[in-house]
């Protein structure tokens, strides 16, 4: 038993051989025991004075004999067990590497059939899953190693049972230097279509933002009066401020494209999506500076109009004091009278600078073709007839006071 050269097939069969080999050790140990009892009583027959059943050396040979066959049959016992350790050792390194080789073919299926994700949510779920899978890669790299480690020992012995070792530590390395190589790649790709995808989804974003913007810069309300003209021309000039931040986003979009891999950014849809943003953007920013001119051509056309009521309500007032005055022809009301045409001359100056304003807006407005041109100008004509018809009105007057006065000095004379 203790001299078979059978060491196992596999780790299990050794495992049953070791077994085996522990019941023969548990033997040997108890026949020791006995044999050590027996040669103990044996050499007190060698140690008789007087009669003596038989010659002591006999005995002493006899004695030496077997504890010599037993300690041989010890080392045999020793040498089988050291024997099977080995090869358990040997057969528990092949499993590890048949485990380690059947993980590896896992994983190189599974990177095989994996895709790189069709949206930006199915690629962050899969660089989840990748990450989770680069936390087992590790694990199992360090198991390998201290596999690797075994088969160095094995190696190191050079028995007989070693034979295979390197060729499988060749061929397991091999597959794992393959397997990282394309776990790399799966993530450098997995990596690609992540900035791809935000790429995509940040440049919608842009789009729905411009989109929407586009509506608000290009709408037809530019108010009904002064002061809702005004609120539009503030909410108007805040949109313009996000339309120039968001200026830089729209010209970075080529410095991203450029930074995607190219079978990304090669792609035609993406290269004509990068183009649309930037026409869009151009329209936007285009529409946005001519509604602010429209918004100004508002406000000015209300401020006109208001300036022009103002204007009309003075004129208003000044015609009907001037149609109702009657000439007075006593010299002190003549006095008084011119005294409130010297006044109205100063709040005619005034006025007319106010008018003179208004026509001054009007021509910018008319030459600058505002769609209410003709409406501005009809405006304009008709406080320009009421101006004229007030300062008519004051010149027949003057001339009026200027003869009573005329006549009521040559009185005086006489």
């Amino acid at each position: 038993l203790l001299v078979s050269k059978d060491l196992g097939k596999h780790l299990l069969e050794v495992e049953d051989l070791l077994q085996k080999h522990g019941l023969l050790e548990a033997d040997i140990a108890a026949q020791t025991e006995r044999v050590q009892a027996l040669n103990g009583a044996a050499l007190k027959f060698s140690e008789l004075e007087g009669y003596q059943p038989c010659d002591p050396q006999i005995i002493c040979n006899r004695v030496n004999h077997v504890q010599t066959c037993l300690e041989e049959l010890e080392e045999l016992a020793a040498k089988r067990r050291k024997e099977l350790e080995d090869s358990r050792q040997l057969w528990t390194f092949f499993q590890e590497m048949e485990e380690a080789e059947a993980w590896i073919r896992e994983k190189e299926k599974i990177l095989a059939a994996k895709s790189c994700g069709r949206d930006l949510s199915s690629v962050v779920t899969l660089t989840t899953k990748h990450k989770t899978m680069l936390g087992e890669l590790g694990n199992r790299r360090a198991l390998l190693h201290q596999t690797m480690k075994k088969g160095e020992k094995i190696l190191a012995k050079k028995s007989f049972s070693s034979v295979g070792v390197q060729e499988k530590m060749r061929e397991v390395c091999l597959r794992w230097k393959k397997l990282e190589e394309i776990t790399g790649l799966h993530q450098q790709r997995l990596e690609d279509a992540l900035n791809f995808f935000q790429f995509s989804a940040e440049t919608d974003d842009l789009v729905a933002w411009l989109q929407d913007t586009y509506r608000i810069v290009s709408s037809d309300d530019f108010g009904h009066d002064d002061h809702s003209s005004q609120a539009l021309l503030r909410k108007h000039r805040a949109v313009v401020a996000e339309v120039e931040k968001h200026r830089g986003a729209v010209v970075a979009l080529r410095k991203q494209l450029a930074l995607l891999a190219p079978d990304h950014r090669q792609g035609v849809d993406i290269q004509i999506r990068v183009v649309e943003v930037e026409q869009l953007y151009g329209e936007v920013a285009e529409v946005a500076v001519l509604r602010t001119q429209w918004l100004q051509d508002a406000l000015a056309v209300y401020r006109m109009f208001s300036e022009v009521h103002a204007c009309e309500v003075w004129v208003d007032e000044k015609e009907q004091w001037l149609e109702k005055m009657e000439v007075p022809e006593e010299l002190d009301e003549v006095e008084v009278v011119q005294h409130r045409f010297e006044s109205l001359d100063q709040e005619m100056n005034s006025v007319m600078g106010r008018i003179l304003d208004v026509n001054q807006v009007v021509q910018q407005l008319v030459d600058g073709g505002h769609p209410s041109s003709d409406e501005v100008r009809s405006c304009q004509d008709h406080l320009n007839s009421r101006w004229n018809r007030v300062v008519e009105l004051v010149e027949t007057k003057k001339s009026q006071l200027s003869s009573v006065l005329k006549i009521q000095n040559f009185l005086l004379e006489c």
